[in-house]
């Protein structure tokens, strides 16, 4: 695998990137946003996708961002904008085709990934187990937790802010998660398609939330046949 660089994408010390390139130039592009409710893990906890996407042809972006409570939730979304954003930008310098970025979140990543399909344009995004509707954490320990407002919940919640025209999106959960994700996917699918977005829904037998991620990029996992097919690789 070629080797990674670490690279920064804005002016906070947490908007940082770890950057597999792909061994070719002119190539797609995965970006991950890892999860944690916003508190916790890192860039650095998210290259376990590398391998498998570089060694089929992929490019692959494991993003970082500030995380609360230093950081409010407004910022958090606007830091993961950025570094879409800044990727985008930079994609011929990178080896990346910027018309193949594909952007794949898991759990609060999910929730960042889905507020960057009204910023900049990718062909695709993979929403892994995602927190779509914020308004019932208000009533959990992680509200107090990141400070949430009720103001912020409704700016950040991604089923109400899906529109129109967004690119496609595949919804996967693992069988095995509690009900409140579930609840979470159901709400995001039905929205996307009353908007008329085109929408894949999966639900993977014998997986659970912590262990969904893993198949990224193995061809041999359902997640990652889909997920390298989104590539085109």
């Amino acid at each position: 695998m070629s080797p990674w660089r670490d690279l920064a994408y804005g002016p906070a010390e947490a908007e940082r990137i770890q950057f597999f390139p792909a061994k070719s130039p002119g190539a797609p592009l995965l970006v991950f946003v890892h999860g944690g409710y916003w508190q916790e893990l890192s860039e650095a906890d998210s290259a376990f996708p590398a391998p498998g996407l570089v060694a089929r042809g992929a490019a692959y972006a494991a993003l970082g961002y500030g995380l609360a409570p230093r950081y409010r939730l407004d910022e958090i979304v606007d830091m993961a904008r950025r570094g879409v954003r800044w990727l985008r930008r930079n994609a011929a310098d990178l080896g990346v085709d910027e018309r193949r970025i594909v952007l794949a979140g898991h759990s609060a990543g999910a929730q960042l990934v889905a507020m960057c399909l009204d910023s900049e344009p990718v062909s695709a995004a993979v929403l892994l187990s995602g927190l779509y509707e914020l308004e019932p954490l208000l009533h959990t320990s992680i509200g107090p937790a990141i400070r949430l407002t009720a103001e912020e919940a409704e700016r950040n919640s991604p089923v109400r802010t899906l529109r129109p025209g967004m690119p496609p999106v595949l919804a996967v959960r693992g069988a095995g998660e509690p009900i409140g994700f579930a609840d979470q996917q159901d709400r995001l699918v039905a929205v996307a398609r009353a908007n008329g977005l085109d929408v894949t829904e999966m639900v993977l037998p014998g997986r659970h939330h912590f262990d969904l991620p893993m198949g990224i990029g193995d061809p041999a996992d359902p997640l990652g046949r889909e997920v390298l097919a989104l590539l085109g690789v």
